[in-house]
């Protein structure tokens, strides 16, 4: 009996986890998220099916890993690129079907037949007092006693369901306290939100204010043809589905927006817009050089230091070598602060040296040349180290026969560097200096601490710095510009992700030359 039991319970087990991820899955497609459905599924499936099954105990192990990677490299970038190729941005943000319902839900309240009130307290209950519309003639209404708060499940007039109408009859002598106060009424808003009251004559009006029921009408109606009729205007919306808005015969857009694919839009912006084309070439182009000449002055910086450093005659090698290695120490977005203050124009210690010395006080963060300058000289202080640190590392397999060969030769400290250190250290340096290239074309937070990007460009459609690279243009586009264009950000982001991946594959490529 136990031993049927044993076997009967993993059964059991794996049948209430399949029923689980079904359940899970078809939640998520009534959700209206089908490929969230599917790749739960698909990931749910293959652990279940590779957890149970014994014969696959290697993917035990790798199936964590497969997995998130799949969750949260592959989604993330497969997202990114299909972002890419929409209209994706703050004006354009729902779905058709969605943005269609928020219009169709939108209503107005009809101000020629709209009933001032009052509320009265009676015992334990209110009753409402309503007053005719102005110059209507009619008679004044009051409703049965009611309490207050009633069932609601929102705060738009006339959407609570299963709530009867409450009949209204004439005041006819029927005695009323003082009206309530405005501050108990806005108390009293919650439950007046929820009723709906039926006049004499058969209608229904809502609450539609502090002191006014009316009478509230929808504003659009939906059309067989799936355009929508503005009903105050008579004017008809249609849906353009290459801007992503519905626009009536004249080309007036009516927000919100939603999101349509536009194919290869956002690329051929990039290379055709030429008020886009001007600032993101430039950006582009001082995005390489940034990268590149930060990875040179740190590598001749940092190899120089640590050649200086194994000269066996220098005293205080140790010394020199840890404060050396300080500024590497030091958490990055410290330093980056810290040179922001010393490179203040009217403040800054490195300003008052130079106008104590030459008279001078350079506009660092104004002149958009004078920034780049500064921004080299701040990462060439944060990657020296690096640098320096593997070059001591790689010195240290250099033989001594070489230098004591040089010596007999006649050779001097030059010579051996460039004939002897240098070749036998950026060989081996190579792969890690394409990675401190990789890493600096996406040095989102050196841009984002120094200079924010600026001086900005002027005359753009998007904001853009003369400072700016290209992931700290992307993020400005993406989230600190009033239209927030994620396609076109998700654009710029696959095109640098395509630029990292090609230098990835270069280094790959090196390092296996270097290993055969």
């Amino acid at each position: 009996m136990t031993a049927g039991l044993r076997s009967t319970l993993p059964r059991i087990v794996a049948g209430l986890l399949v029923a689980a991820l079904l359940w899970f899955a078809f939640a998520l497609f009534t959700a209206a998220q089908p490929l969230v459905a599917v790749g739960v599924l698909a990931i749910g499936g293959s652990a279940l099916w590779i957890y149970s099954t014994a014969r696959s105990v290697a993917w035990k192990y790798l199936f964590p890993g497969v997995a998130g990677m799949l969750l949260f490299v592959v989604f993330p970038l497969l997202y990114t690129v299909q972002i890419g190729f929409t209209n994706y941005s703050s004006n354009n943000l729902l779905e058709f079907e969605r943005a269609k319902a928020y219009l169709l839900d939108q209503t107005v309240v009809d101000e020629d037949r709209a009933y001032p009130f009052t509320l009265h307290a009676e015992g334990n209950a209110l009753r409402l007092k309503l007053m005719p519309p102005e110059g209507s003639g009619g008679e004044t209404l009051v409703s049965p006693p009611i309490t207050l708060p009633l069932q609601t499940l929102g705060k738009t007039p006339g959407k609570t369901p299963g709530q009867p109408p409450i009949a209204l009859q004439p005041l006819a002598g029927t005695m009323l306290s003082e009206p309530l106060p405005l501050r108990a009424l806005i108390q009293q808003r919650a439950g007046l939100l929820a009723l709906q009251l039926l006049l004499p004559d058969g209608k229904q009006i809502h609450y539609a204010g502090l002191r006014e029921f009316g009478v509230i009408q929808p504003l659009w109606k939906d059309n067989a043809n799936g355009s929508i009729t503005q009903l105050t205007s008579g004017q008809v919306f249609t849906p353009n589905r290459d801007s992503g808005y519905f626009e009536n015969s004249a080309g007036e857009r009516m927000p919100p927006g939603f999101k349509v694919n536009i194919g290869f839009a956002n690329y051929s912006r990039m290379l055709l817009d030429a008020d886009f084309r001007g600032p993101f070439v430039s950006i582009f182009v001082w995005t390489v050089i940034f990268a590149g000449l930060t990875v040179l002055f740190s590598t001749a910086l940092g190899m120089t230091l640590a050649v200086l450093l194994e000269w066996q005659s220098l005293s205080h090698r140790a010394l020199y070598r840890t404060l050396l290695f300080l500024p590497y120490a030091v958490p990055g977005f410290i330093s980056i602060l810290v040179f922001k203050g010393l490179f203040n124009q009217n403040f800054g210690e490195i300003n008052a040296i130079l106008d104590a010395v030459f008279g001078i006080r350079p506009a660092w963060f104004a002149d958009p040349l004078l920034a780049k300058v500064m921004i080299l000289i701040v990462n060439t202080w944060l990657g020296y180290p690096y640098i320096m640190i593997l070059c001591s590392g790689l010195l240290k397999s250099i033989p001594a026969d070489l230098y004591e060969a040089s010596a007999i030769a006649g050779a001097g400290p030059l010579t051996n560097f460039f004939k002897i250190t240098a070749p036998l250290i950026v060989r081996p340096l190579t792969p890690l200096l394409i990675s401190a290239f990789a890493f600096n074309f996406n040095n989102f937070v050196l841009i984002a601490l120094l200079t924010d990007g600026r001086p900005d460009y002027l005359n753009t459609k998007l904001p853009a710095g003369t400072t700016d690279i290209l992931v700290s243009y992307t993020y400005r586009i993406a989230f600190t510009d009033s239209g927030q264009n994620f396609g076109l950000a998700a654009a710029i982001s696959t095109l640098i992700f395509m630029m990292v991946a090609a230098m990835a594959l270069v280094q790959l490529r090196i390092t296996r030359q270097r290993g055969t």
